[in-house]
């Protein structure tokens, strides 16, 4: 068994409640360090508050997270992991640059991490641009800008290419790729399953659980499926035939 601090993310029945509504229902599972690792679900089925528990920022009935070793939210993290959520985090009447100059002096990452990570959004002639007139996908590329400052060794990133063309959304999974051959580890999510098959491991979640936690090729000979897709649909099946 992996030892918790050779994991970058450790959970262990993990329960979330909101009022009578379990959100996540007893999550354990472990994310090695390295690599890109999908979360994949229809909305509603608690991605995001699975994400917020790993950052540390979603009060939780039961059950622990582990972080790079720390428990979840812990100061030590706090440059450690990079979090971008589904709405921009930027400030509208500020300019992309002086956005990520702010933030980078907030985590204590060097001055000079404001053109880089500009430049690997894809944001560079954009640079100068008061946030509040980018684009839905400009300004969601902004909230990524902000979530690589200091190189952190996990980013979680909820719908990062949300709103993208098909360009755009290809740039971004090279990122990721490249990312983690230098050994960052990526959590990404996502509602579309043609996306899956970018990801070396995937989380299926459906309503609080996970129904599968394998790599795209291992589902897929699981099922007999034919596409990702077909495999998740076939997983719901089978779940909804046992017994309760």
């Amino acid at each position: 068994m992996m030892k918790l601090e050779e994991a970058a993310v450790a959970v262990r029945d993990l329960r979330v409640r909101r009022g009578r509504r379990e959100v996540l229902r007893g999550l354990t599972f472990t994310v090695p360090r390295g690599g890109v690792v999908g979360l994949l679900g229809p909305s509603g089925c608690g991605k995001t508050t699975l994400m917020r528990a790993i950052v540390g920022v979603q009060i939780v009935e039961s059950g622990t997270v582990t972080v790079l070793g720390e428990p979840a939210g812990s100061p030590p993290l706090r440059a450690r992991v990079g979090y971008s959520t589904q709405s921009p985090a930027v400030f509208s009447d500020l300019t992309v640059a002086e956005n990520l100059a702010y933030f980078a002096s907030v985590l204590g990452a060097p001055r000079s991490d404001v053109s880089r990570v500009i430049e690997e959004v894809g944001l560079t002639g954009a640079a100068r641009q008061l946030a509040g007139t980018l684009s839905g996908g400009q300004r969601g590329r902004a909230s990524l800008a902000v979530a690589l400052l200091g190189r952190p060794e996990l980013l979680v990133l909820d719908e990062p290419t949300v709103g993208l063309d098909p360009v755009l959304r290809e740039e971004l999974w090279t990122l990721f790729h490249r990312l983690a051959g230098d050994g960052v580890t990526l959590l990404v999510s996502s509602h579309v399953m043609d996306e899956a098959a970018r990801c070396g491991r995937l989380l299926l979640m459906r309503e609080g659980a996970i129904l599968a936690d394998d790599s795209p090729a291992a589902l897929l000979a699981r099922t007999g499926g034919r596409d990702l897709e077909a495999a998740f649909l076939r997983l719901i099946a089978e779940r909804e035939a046992q017994p309760a």
